[in-house]
């Protein structure tokens, strides 16, 4: 995995890949970052789901 980070429009991104050369990297900014940590256990839960 890694992590990189990056700027669109004058934001800056966090992008997440699985591996180096990732096709489609997850990337997202400080709104969705900070409502993704308020939300982690939830999160959590949904991706340890079967």
């Amino acid at each position: 995995m890694a992590v990189e980070f990056s700027e669109y429009k004058g934001n800056k991104l966090i992008v997440l890949k699985r591996v180096d050369d990732d096709k489609y990297p997850f990337s997202f900014g400080k709104n969705k970052a900070k409502l993704i940590v308020e939300n982690f256990e939830d999160i959590k839960k949904f991706a340890e789901e079967e």
